[in-house]
């Protein structure tokens, strides 16, 4: 059952990333150009404040839409830092409970299914008096999903944006010698493993997501806009400095080790006491 559980989780997270790229692929067959006048929630809510704050900063920053693009994308990262840090302290307090959670496996390790809700049981229980939603880690990432669709709307659907330079690229087009997809992958892996490091049992569903997500975010970069590229990338980069100041995953790590080292001293102490205890009393006995 546990195995089956496991495909499940594994298969929506597949669907999920596949489904966000065919989208992204799909979604250049809207191709009128984004204006305040463009009629459509999407368009008019989504695109075009987009389209128009990217635009605001690149004449802000003499006329570089690729700068446009980095302030842009930063400011969004701020945005929604809250989530990221209810996320993050979300993964600690999930850390933190870990021996908890064995002493429950340990007590309900009875295979019947009324043995197994009554772990289930608990384990919520467990979750709901401290605060912590297992499902925390997926939230922000589904978030990005429609600002990331956005992006690539205001980006195709502009003009300016999409036929502008950057260094050796047009924004509106992919990189030629694929260096910036590679760099977004790269700083996308190292972001995810920043993220779940100092975790003593990780869920095996956003382990997964650690390796699948450099290869969506490589493959997408090859093929979409150069500007996408650029906007992973310093989000990543954002992220990584995040994650080391608000939950900085090495200090974690360092606790979590030294509290399993004193939870084995005291175990050792007690087992100790227990022989000495055991050793008293035979010596009693024998006079």
């Amino acid at each position: 059952m546990k195995k089956k559980k496991q495909f499940k989780q594994k298969l929506l997270i597949a669907s999920l990333v596949i489904g966000l790229m065919a989208v992204l692929s799909g979604c250049g067959y809207s191709t009128d150009p984004i204006t305040k006048d463009s009629t459509g929630f999407w368009s008019h809510y989504i695109v075009f404040p987009l389209s128009w704050v990217i635009t605001w900063f690149s004449d802000l920053f003499g006329g570089s839409y690729a700068i446009g693009i980095i302030v842009v994308t930063i400011l969004i990262r701020l945005l929604i830092m809250p989530l990221m840090v209810k996320q993050l302290k979300s993964q600690k307090a999930m850390t933190n409970l870990q021996p908890k959670i064995k002493e429950l496996q340990t007590k309900y390790a009875s295979k019947d299914n009324e043995t197994k809700q009554k772990l289930q049981q608990e384990t919520m229980r467990l979750y709901q008096e401290n605060s912590v939603n297992p499902m925390m880690g997926c939230l922000p990432l589904l978030i990005q999903m429609p600002i990331l669709l956005g992006f690539y709307q205001a980006i195709s659907r502009t003009a300016e944006i999409k036929t502008d330079t950057f260094l050796w690229m047009q924004l509106g087009s992919p990189d030629p010698y694929f260096i910036l997809p590679i760099v977004a992958a790269l700083t996308t892996f190292a972001s995810s493993k920043i993220s779940m490091m100092g975790q003593t049992q990780q869920n095996k569903s956003m382990a997964m997501i650690v390796y699948i997500m450099p290869v969506m975010i490589l493959f997408m970069g090859i093929t979409l806009p150069s500007a996408l590229a650029l906007y992973w990338i310093i989000g990543n980069i954002f992220t990584v400095f995040q994650t080391l100041l608000i939950n900085n995953p090495f200090k974690n790590k360092r606790e979590q080790e030294a509290l399993a080292a004193a939870q084995l001293e005291e175990e050792r102490l007690k087992k100790k006491a227990a022989n000495m205890k055991a050793s008293k009393k035979g010596g009693k006995k024998r006079k």
